[in-house]
């Protein structure tokens, strides 16, 4: 089968089409600028990359661009050949604890979530409903971010508010990163041999977020209501204080609206030292600037207290920690950081092991722990493409 996966946001569009079972890509492509000037499309076909320009007023148009690629390129003889559409959503509330057909009720039910996720609901379903005009006979998936933490009991969902707050506005931790967590799960069950994995699961990128995962389910994540709980990040605060907004609502004059921009695209590593990407936050420690030091330091410790906490949570019993993503797969010296302050819980890294292990190097993924540790530690690429495929596989299968 060759599924189609699909992340649509406002004004992009982010695609693969995969074969299954084999799980080989066969093309993967990024729109950028729908429905702005400047429109350009970045295509990767068997190593070689191609960018054009165009202009798309719409989705309804990239699409049509997507589709023309594909048979020109001869990825595809005809459409019959794309056998499901798998679609990247944001928030599924507590409606969808795994991937599910998009039927119109489940369409109407993701759009009424939509004040859950106001910036990325309603461009995930302006995708589904621009692939369903295309392709109207193939079936389509939904993938939720948040269906994989739908195994946490309450007691770990739930925040220290009016319960009613829940009950009648829905706020309750959902976390995100679910897909990525799910894949990394699936990755440890495989290379374990054994389902019911007890696994630390570390997606650390411009966002970044843990997931605790017992049994081979999350039992507790850092991101909460929103994608801004836990961690520091590249833009995002993480976890506050929430009087800090009153006060500085009553000292400064900003408005509700200006302090949640500021909390989530002025904060983080951006608002400690003035980097956003933790590239450049490492150039200005190479160069001893104080703020990037401290920035850095302050986001290791967030993400050391947080596996700490995961690991008391699994009783010690922990198979693995796993790095993932961005940050996660090559900043290497961050990883040695992180690890060098879990030595009191027997967790050490092998330096070696882990200098080798990036994905511009040769060595992509593997193991950095070193023998004496208590817990086995790995760089694991995460692939929320080939998980969305996947899911979308069984469902249509």
């Amino acid at each position: 089968m060759k599924i189609l996966t699909v992340n649509a946001g406002s004004s992009s569009l982010k695609f693969n089409l995969i074969s299954l079972p084999e799980e080989k890509e066969l093309i993967s492509g990024y729109f950028e600028k729908i429905g702005l000037n400047g429109g350009i499309y970045s295509l990767k076909i068997n190593g070689s990359k191609i960018k054009k320009e165009a202009d798309m007023r719409d989705h309804k148009v990239a699409i049509e661009l997507l589709i023309k690629e594909l048979l020109e390129n001869k990825i595809i003889n005809s459409l019959d050949e794309i056998d499901g559409v798998g679609h990247r959503i944001v928030h599924g509330g507590d409606k969808y604890a795994s991937s599910v057909i998009l039927d119109d009720e489940v369409i109407k039910t993701v759009e009424e979530l939509s004040p859950l996720a106001p910036l990325h609901n309603p461009a995930n379903i302006l995708g589904v409903k621009a692939f369903r005009d295309a392709l109207p006979n193939v079936p389509m998936v939904g993938v939720f971010d948040t269906a994989f933490h739908q195994t946490m009991d309450k007691e770990r969902f739930l925040y220290g508010i009016p319960y009613e707050w829940y009950t009648k506005y829905q706020i309750r931790k959902y976390g995100f990163h679910g897909t990525s967590h799910k894949y990394i799960t699936k990755v440890m069950q495989e290379k374990l041999g054994k389902e019911d994995v007890n696994v630390i699961s570390c997606h650390i990128g411009s966002g970044g977020s843990i997931c605790c995962i017992k049994n081979g389910k999350s039992i507790d994540t850092t991101m909460g209501f929103t994608p801004n709980a836990g961690l520091i990040m590249g833009t995002r605060c993480g976890d506050i204080d929430y009087s800090i907004i009153p006060y500085y609502i009553n000292t400064t004059g900003a408005s509700l609206k200006e302090v949640d921009n500021i909390l989530n695209k002025e904060s983080g590593l951006l608002g400690i030292c003035g980097e956003s990407d933790h590239r450049d936050v490492e150039n200005k420690m190479h160069e001893n600037d104080d703020k990037a030091i401290l920035a850095n330091e302050m986001y290791v410790n967030r993400i050391v207290e947080y596996i700490a906490k995961y690991y008391v949570e699994l009783d010690g019993n922990v198979d693995a920690i796993v790095f993932t993503a961005g940050l996660g797969e090559n900043a290497r010296e961050f990883r040695e950081e992180i690890l060098l302050k879990l030595g009191s819980l027997g967790i050490f890294v092998d330096r070696d092991k882990n200098m080798e292990i990036a994905s511009y190097m040769d060595k992509h993924e593997g193991l950095i722990s070193s023998e004496e540790s208590s817990v086995e530690v790995y760089v694991i690429p995460t692939n929320e493409e080939l998980m969305i495929a996947l899911d979308t596989y069984q469902l249509i299968k």
